[in-house]
């Protein structure tokens, strides 16, 4: 069946993936609107698809689920049976199975029959019945080109897994109204696109990731050769390390480019997990996506997946009332989740909100001495900021009791720590009554990072650029300190300030605390002092000197132009470690 090492079931794992997350959107697009042809023939062609591969590869259970939703789907079709409430549930629980069925496979495990409820909701029987065993339709002597053949019939044939692109619809015997725009009707009524095989081929990531650590090698030795050039004097060398440069910077826009991958990738689970929470809080909820065509890393995409549940379950659970609350708050019923993603220079952002009840900052407050996180005077001085910041404080939660889901707080500090290992940052903003926002920044990449290098003595030290807002010479006079804390007096906005020196165990010196880098850390800013700014520098990351591992305020290491080691500081741990030190200095006197 496989031949040359193809391994037909790793690349059907892959492919059945990508269909089943689209079907659970499409799914939840063709309930909101069950006369909508297109996506009802979108649904029919993925689950048609599935049962063509699982037949290929022998997976009866599979096929025999696939093809009992094809048969309810085919009558909605025909028009002699209406999908209903049940059927779209039974949509949902085979999506899920589906999936299941993936993962057995992937760790190499036989599949169990489909259960026998399942496929009774799944073909609207209401008295138990004996599933038959389903005919494989495919011919015993289907070739590799005919398995590519039933994976393109979705994806378009020459396109690559990720590209996501349209399919065509099927054109039923009548004519149909145009789709709306940005509906999954108007995705699935696209033409497709013309058969460009030839211009496409399929590269084992693990390949791509060698290749972009030779760019990140590449891109060392560039730096180290710009350093170098300026004690040369020599005008040939001048000009091929400036040829050097443009080429290198070329080619490592090129080999980022390959490793890009649409937010849709994980998008595209949302419309299913908002509709499952929602009909399991009795809630009723509109989950808005925008931005799913904005392009990240693919390591970042996937794991941006798990902060984002969090966000969306939580603002589902705890930031939409129900009906009946907000229709008394005048709010219509229907409650809105907006997941929004756009690029911003040489980041992302992506926004989850909600128009929920919001966060009042005084019950952040109250919550917070009453489980002994800060003390009634400290908690006087807070600002509404710093109020809902404490959300993200582990454990922390405004509920009295934890649902099957989520409170605020629960799980919020696994999302800020995951989105800190991205070297991204995660602001919350609310107006109570109004709903909630929460942002989160994530670079474009995290195998090369724009850095601002400072020095302290000898020794170099690396700040993510994203973070970087300004740097200021240092004046002492400028300078109050205030509750055991020096604060900085810049153009007439408080800041808290930092010396990296202090912060290091390292002894003054005459030249400290020339420079101030104002750094961004979620929604403070603070000022951090150092010997001298040295300049902006493209890095490679590298893991830690095993000396530094687990040690909070560094979040990597990596070699500079002139041949040194630089740390690449963790910019939240730096700040959260200054405001410990003032709190401790405060309970002192």
């Amino acid at each position: 069946m496989a031949s040359d090492g193809y391994d037909a079931r790793a690349d059907f794992l892959v492919e059945a993936r990508e269909i089943l997350d689209r079907l659970g959107e499409q799914v939840v697009a063709l309930e909101q609107d069950p006369g909508d042809r297109a996506v009802l023939d979108a649904v029919f062609r993925g689950f048609h698809t599935i049962k063509g591969g699982a037949g290929f590869l022998d997976l009866p259970p599979m096929v025999t689920l696939c093809h009992a939703f094809e048969d309810r789907i085919d009558a909605a079709r025909s028009g002699t049976r209406a999908l209903d409430a049940a059927a779209f549930d039974g949509a949902q629980r085979a999506v899920d199975q589906l999936l299941d069925m993936l993962e057995a496979l992937t760790r190499g495990e036989e599949l169990a029959a489909v259960d026998a409820a399942l496929l009774r909701q799944v073909r609207g029987e209401d008295a138990p019945a004996a599933a038959p065993a389903v005919p494989i339709e495919l011919p015993d002597n289907l070739d590799d080109l005919d398995f590519d053949a039933l994976l393109d019939s979705l994806h378009g044939v020459g396109v690559m897994p990720g590209e996501n692109p349209a399919v065509p619809a099927a054109p039923p015997p009548a004519a149909k109204p145009a789709a709306k725009p940005g509906t999954a009707a108007e995705k699935a009524d696209k033409p497709a696109p013309p058969a460009e095989a030839e211009l496409t081929v399929r590269v084992d990531v693990r390949r791509l990731d060698a290749l972009v650590n030779l760019v990140g090698e590449l891109v060392l030795a560039r730096n180290r050769l710009k350093t170098l050039r300026p004690g040369m004097h020599d005008e040939n060398l001048d000009r091929a390390v400036t040829a050097l440069d443009t080429v290198t910077a070329r080619l490592q826009g090129a080999v980022m480019s390959a490793r890009m991958q649409p937010v849709s990738r994980v998008f595209t689970r949302f419309p299913k997990l908002a509709r499952d929470v929602a009909r399991q809080l009795k809630k009723q909820v509109d989950l808005v996506v925008e931005g799913a065509e904005t392009e990240l890393d693919r390591n970042l995409v996937e794991a941006l997946a798990d902060p984002l549940v969090h966000l969306v379950r939580n603002a589902i659970d705890h930031g939409i009332e129900m009906p009946d609350a907000r229709r008394v708050a005048g709010k219509p019923e229907m409650g809105r989740v907006r997941l929004a993603a756009q690029q911003e220079g040489d980041h992302v952002s992506i926004e989850v909100s909600d128009d929920g009840a919001g966060i009042d900052p005084d019950v952040i407050r109250r919550s917070a001495i009453r489980k002994g996180v800060i003390d009634a005077e400290s908690a006087s001085r807070l600002s509404a900021d710093e109020c809902l910041a404490l959300i993200f404080l582990p454990g922390f939660s405004t509920r009295a009791e934890v649902s099957d889901l989520s409170g605020r707080g629960v799980g919020m500090d696994v999302v800020q720590s995951k989105i800190r290992e991205l070297s991204g940052q995660v602001q919350i903003q609310s107006e109570p009554g109004e709903g909630t926002r929460f942002i989160i920044r994530v670079p474009l990449t995290l195998a090369i990072l724009p850095t601002l290098l400072v020095e302290l003595g000898h020794d170099v030290y690396a700040l993510p650029l994203v973070r970087v807002l300004e740097v200021v010479a240092h004046d002492e006079t400028q300078v109050l300190w205030m509750d055991g804390q020096k604060i900085l007096d810049l153009r007439e906005r408080p800041l808290a300030v930092l010396s990296l020196r202090n912060w290091l165990g390292m002894p003054r010196d005459a030249a400290e605390a020339t420079r101030g880098v104002v750094l961004q850390a979620g929604e403070q800013r603070f000022c951090l002092l150092v010997d001298r700014v040295l300049g902006r520098e493209e890095v490679v990351i590298k893991a830690l000197p095993r000396s530094l591992r687990g040690l909070r305020g560094y979040a990597g290491a990596s070699l500079i132009g002139d041949g040194r080691m630089a740390l690449i500081m963790d910019v939240d741990a730096l700040l959260e470690s200054a405001q410990r030190s003032s709190s401790a200095s405060a309970r002192g006197r």
